[in-house]
C-alpha cells in the first residue's frame, strides 16, 4: 500500500503548476460566466454541516492491574469501521468524519439536520462500541494512543523512493503530496505557548477537529454581504466556542512550570495549529481573508491561491466537471470564511459559505446551537443592513485572534443594531442573539423554537465559562494540587469524555456546570 501510495503521490508531482494554474483561471472564468447567467442562484437559503470526531478507547478492555488512571487513550479507527459507519475519512488514522444532507433553512430542515446528526452518530457509537472505541466530540485530543507518546505519533513517518510518507496519517493522496510538494514548510511546526513539536508531515494537523455549518446563500451575486457579515460575526462566536486550550502533555518542552502553562494557555489553539503547521512564507493558505466586493472577486481569489498540490484532474459529466481543476484547488483554499461553487447538476449549482472557525463542541445540541445561531445571523443580518457591516475589516480580523487566545475575556468588539460600538459582552450577545433568533424565526421557526437553538450559547455568556474555560479549571485545579501536567491534562480529558458520555445525544454543555 506504501508503494503504491508513493507512486500517487510522485504523479501528483510531476504535474506541471504552471498549465494547472492556467487551466484554474480558465475554470474560473467558466464559473463567472455561469454567475452571470444565474446559473447558481437559488430561491432558498440551505444549510448544511461538517462534523469531525476522533476515536478513543472506552476502555472496557483494561488489563487487571492496570492504572486506574487509563482510558481514553487515541485509538486508530479501521477503514472498514468507517464505512460501516458512513463516515468519511480525515486526515489522521484515529479521525472520523459525519457530513449532513442539505436542508432548506427552515423548522424542518433545521429539525432534520439535527435529527440526521443524532441518528447517524447514535447508531455509529453502538457499532464503534463493538470494536471497543468511542467517537468524540472535542476541539483536540491530548492522551495519545496506548503505549505511544503523542510526540512519535504526529513525526512517525517513512520514506518511499524519495517520497516521504506519514505512518498514523490517512491513505488520501493529497495530504501526503503536501509534506512533498516544493512550496511546502520545512518542516511542520506548531506555534503554541511552551509547545515544541517538529514534523516532515502535516501530520500534526490531526490533532484538530471542528464543526463547519453551511450557508448556501439565494442570490449568489450577494455572496460577498454574507461573507462579510460571516467574518464580523467570527470573532464572537468563536469566543462562546473555544475547545482546545490544552495539547497533549509530551509536546510541551521541557523545564516549564505547570502552572506557566495552564496561565499562558491559549483558548482555541486549534486556530494556531492549523495556521502555524499549513502556511509558509511564500504561501499563507490558512487566514483570516480580506471583505469581498464581488461574487467574481471570490472564484478569483480561489484561482490565484498559491499552489501547493497541483493534483491531476479527470473531467466527466457533472456540471461542476466544467470547473473541474478550480474545485480541486479549492480543497487546499483553506480560510475561516471560505465561499464554495459547485453542484453535480445545474438544478444543485449552489454558491455557499463555509463557516470554519468553530471546534467541535461538548454536544450534538451545542454544536446544532452554532449551525443554527450562524444561519440565523445570515438570515437577519443582510436582510436589515446590521450597521456591524460597517466595522473596519481590522477590527473583525483582531477580535478573531484575540477570541482564539482568551476566549470569553477577549473584550470583542461589536457595533450594535442602533449603531453605538461596544465591548460589553451583555449588550454585543444580546443584540447577536437577537438577530440570530429574528433570522431564524423569519425562516420558519417559532419564538420558542428560536430560543431553543440559540439558548445554549446564551447560557455560555451568562455563566461566563466555555468549554476552554471549564477545561483549564480542571487542570489549573489539579496543577495546583501538585500534580504534574503528564496527569492533569488526560485526567481533565478523562473527566472531558466521561462527561460527553452522558450528554452527547440529549444534553449540552450546561449540564456539566
Amino acid at each position: 500500500m506504501n508503494s503504491d501510495l508513493a507512486a500517487q503521490v510522485r504523479a501528483v508531482l510531476d504535474v506541471d503548476v504552471s498549465e494547472f494554474r492556467a487551466q484554474a483561471r480558465a475554470d474560473a472564468e467558466v464559473v463567472k460566466t455561469e454567475l452571470r447567467d444565474g446559473t447558481f442562484d437559488n430561491h432558498r437559503s440551505i444549510i448544511g454541516l461538517e462534523y469531525e470526531f476522533y476515536a478513543v478507547a472506552d476502555g472496557r478492555w483494561r488489563r487487571e492491574g492496570d492504572a486506574a488512571e487509563t482510558g481514553t487513550e487515541l485509538v486508530r479507527v479501521p477503514r472498514r469501521l468507517l464505512e460501516l459507519i458512513r463516515f468519511e475519512k480525515e486526515l489522521g488514522l484515529h479521525n472520523a468524519e459525519l457530513t449532513t444532507s442539505p436542508q432548506p433553512l427552515n423548522a424542518e430542515g433545521l429539525r432534520a439536520q439535527a435529527a440526521g446528526v443524532r441518528s447517524h452518530l447514535l447508531s455509529a457509537l453502538e457499532t464503534t462500541r463493538i470494536e471497543g472505541m468511542r467517537l468524540v466530540s472535542d476541539g483536540m485530543w491530548t492522551i495519545p494512543p496506548s503505549g505511544e507518546t503523542a510526540r512519535d505519533y504526529l513525526t512517525d513517518s517513512i520514506t518511499d523512493d524519495g517520497v516521504r510518507i506519514a505512518t498514523n496519517m490517512t491513505d488520501a493522496v493529497r495530504y501526503h503530496a503536501m509534506a512533498n510538494g516544493p512550496n511546502t514548510p520545512s518542516p511542520f511546526s506548531i506555534d503554541a505557548p511552551h509547545v515544541d513539536l517538529e514534523a516532515d508531515t502535516v501530520m500534526p494537523e490531526s490533532l484538530i477537529t471542528s464543526i463547519q455549518p453551511h450557508y448556501q446563500v439565494p442570490h449568489a451575486p450577494d455572496l460577498p454581504t454574507y461573507h462579510n457579515y460571516a467574518l464580523r460575526v467570527a470573532g464572537p462566536l468563536l469566543a462562546l466556542g473555544v475547545n482546545s486550550p490544552f495539547f497533549p502533555p509530551d509536546l510541551y518542552e521541557e523545564g516549564v512550570a505547570p502552572e506557566t502553562v495552564v496561565a499562558d494557555a491559549r483558548a482555541e489553539n486549534r486556530i494556531f495549529v492549523f495556521e502555524s503547521v499549513l502556511n509558509s512564507e511564500e504561501a499563507k493558505k490558512v487566514q483570516f481573508p480580506e471583505d469581498l466586493d464581488t461574487v467574481e472577486e471570490a472564484v478569483d481569489r480561489v484561482a490565484n491561491d498559491p499552489t501547493v498540490v497541483p493534483m491531476p484532474v479527470d473531467r466527466g459529466d457533472r456540471f461542476d466537471d466544467q470547473f473541474a481543476t478550480l474545485r480541486r484547488k479549492h480543497g487546499t483554499f483553506w480560510r475561516w470564511v471560505r465561499p464554495v461553487f459547485d453542484g453535480a447538476d445545474r438544478s444543485s449549482a449552489n454558491a455557499r459559505i463555509e463557516f470554519r472557525p468553530i471546534a467541535a463542541q461538548p454536544t450534538v445540541r451545542d454544536s446544532m446551537a452554532f449551525m443554527a445561531t450562524f444561519a440565523g445571523l445570515m438570515e437577519s443580518l443582510p436582510q436589515n443592513e446590521h450597521p456591524v457591516i460597517d466595522q473596519d475589516w481590522r477590527v473583525a480580523r483582531e477580535n478573531f485572534y484575540d477570541a482564539a487566545r482568551e476566549g470569553l475575556a477577549s473584550e470583542q468588539r461589536w457595533i450594535t443594531n442602533d449603531g453605538v460600538e461596544t465591548t460589553d459582552p451583555a449588550r454585543l450577545y444580546a443584540d447577536l442573539f437577537s438577530h440570530a433568533e429574528a433570522g431564524l424565526r423569519n425562516a420558519g421557526c417559532t419564538a420558542e423554537q428560536a430560543k431553543h437553538y440559540v439558548d445554549p450559547l446564551r447560557e455560555r455568556v451568562e455563566s461566563g465559562v466555555t468549554p476552554a474555560g471549564w477545561k483549564r479549571d480542571e487542570v489549573r485545579e489539579r496543577v495546583e494540587s501538585g500534580e504534574p501536567l503528564g496527569t492533569a491534562v488526560p485526567a481533565m480529558q478523562r473527566a472531558y469524555v466521561g462527561n460527553q458520555t452522558e450528554t452527547l445525544l440529549d444534553g449540552d454543555f450546561t449540564d456539566w456546570l
